[in-house]
């Protein structure tokens, strides 16, 4: 690994786990409309504040939202912008690949009209 700095790709790595949480990336999608108070986020995600508060700190602990009080209230955001567009590139990806499964799927039950895909993707048949 002389040729990459591990270290980088480690930090990397823990940035990226970040995200790897369905509810972490839904308070990323309210935060990017911009700051929210914690009860906004609860009444907005439906995310039990107990375990919104713990996503919050791991999302604060890798850099991705930040903190700001005023008065009673804390309200978090989004530290770089940027961290948006990731998001959404990602989803591009993935929903680039669910319509190419899907169009191969498609085309494979066409040679075969007995089957059928059901809503949860399953094919029968």
């Amino acid at each position: 690994m002389d040729r990459y700095n591990a270290e980088l790709y480690e930090l990397k790595a823990e940035m990226c786990k970040s995200f790897a949480d369905p509810k972490r990336l839904m308070v990323i999608s309210e935060l990017r409309k911009g700051e929210k108070t914690v009860t906004e986020l609860v009444k907005n995600t439906g995310i039990p504040q107990a375990v919104l508060s713990r996503q919050l700190g791991i999302l604060r602990s890798k850099g991705v939202v930040q903190p700001r009080r005023n008065g009673n209230n804390i309200y978090y955001s989004i530290t770089d912008l940027r961290i948006c567009q990731a998001c959404d590139i990602v989803q591009e990806v993935l929903l680039n690949n669910l319509a190419k499964n899907r169009r191969v799927a498609e085309k494979l039950l066409s040679k075969n009209p007995s089957k059928k895909i059901t809503v949860r993707g399953e094919i029968n048949g």
